[in-house]
């Protein structure tokens, strides 16, 4: 391995690179995509439910027309609905369907289950630990 290929940053997207790639074949089944099931994850989270298109655009961090592609085809699936502000109509608000809801419950599943894999080889103290830097850096690029 070079020097180079021990970059933390590439490191990083490494793992993401090949987390996503195996959430998307495990979600191929159902239809959709890792950022799709993000994007609804993320609704989910949200402690009314409900989010703003610029609020989705902030927490996934992507284009405001990426966005707007992926809640699209959310809404085509029937997962989302997305409906004016009634104090501003400029502002859409998206929030999950009961589908979408039900989706969210089984994923809550399947990402435990990938999380633990991709933790594995860790002992309870390396993955308290290795969260911990996570948090750290998270915090320190904000």
């Amino acid at each position: 391995m070079s020097a180079i290929d021990n970059h933390c940053g590439l490191l990083i997207k490494q793992i993401h690179d090949i987390m996503e790639k195996q959430g998307n074949n495990a979600l191929r089944g159902q239809n959709l995509t890792f950022s799709q099931a993000s994007v609804l994850m993320a609704i989910n989270e949200a402690e009314s439910k409900i989010l703003t298109m610029k609020e989705l655009e902030s927490k996934m961090n992507v284009a405001q027309s990426t966005v707007a592609g992926i809640v699209m085809r959310l809404e085509k699936k029937k997962l989302v609905e997305g409906f004016g502000d009634p104090m501003d109509k400029r502002i859409k608000k998206v929030r999950l369907t009961s589908e979408g809801r039900n989706f969210c419950d089984i994923s809550r599943t399947n990402m435990a289950d990938a999380e633990r894999y991709l933790l594995s080889g860790l002992n309870d103290d390396e993955k308290e630990q290795f969260r911990s830097l996570l948090i750290k850096i998270i915090n320190k690029l904000k």
